[in-house]
């Protein structure tokens, strides 16, 4: 007995339009955006032909298909300037690193709490990392501390996502803006 080789589905983007429609009826809708019924396909195909536009499936997936009489280029031309649009107004989170060591002096500490906070003003995450050299190793409470006083400055505006973890030569707490 001889095996049929198994068709793959076109690959084809987008809705089915005009002669791709395979089903027998289809519920249409008019340019005017009007109910029209269910008709046979091949009338809907007549009337679009008759209408300059095309028949376009607009919700494959009920019974019948609903299908709309509408230009097909200017159907596709819209639907891109939307994806733009939405691509234009959406904003990609970063995580910015805050690198200080155990013994910071205030006035460092201050200037890394400024660009902190113009990070999460900007509705980045802050990744502060905490570094320790040589004895200082034999401190971690001191970083600990540290992490914590950073916490509790910026408790009002942003919250712990990640809390403080040691890395091997490091201490790392991931904030995020509220």
């Amino acid at each position: 007995m001889a095996r049929r080789p198994v068709q793959a589905p076109p690959t084809r983007e987008g809705p089915r339009i005009n002669e791709m429609i395979d089903e027998s009826t289809v519920l249409l809708i008019d340019a005017e955006g009007e109910k029209r019924g269910v008709i046979p396909t091949v009338e809907a195909m007549r009337m679009a032909e008759e209408a300059g536009l095309d028949l376009v499936e607009v919700s494959p997936n009920s019974k019948p298909p609903v299908c709309k009489l509408l230009d097909f280029g200017k159907f596709k031309f819209q639907a891109q300037k939307k994806a733009n649009e939405a691509r234009k107004k959406q904003k990609t989170v970063e995580v910015k690193e805050i690198k200080m060591r155990p013994n910071i002096d205030t006035h460092d500490y201050d200037v890394k709490m400024k660009s902190m906070l113009r990070f999460f003003d900007e509705g980045d995450k802050v990744k502060v990392t905490l570094r320790f050299r040589g004895r200082e190793m034999a401190h971690q409470e001191l970083g600990m501390q540290l992490l914590i006083r950073v916490r509790d400055q910026v408790e009002d505006i942003a919250k712990v996502e990640a809390h403080p973890r040691l890395e091997g030569r490091q201490m790392v707490m991931v904030l995020a803006p509220k």
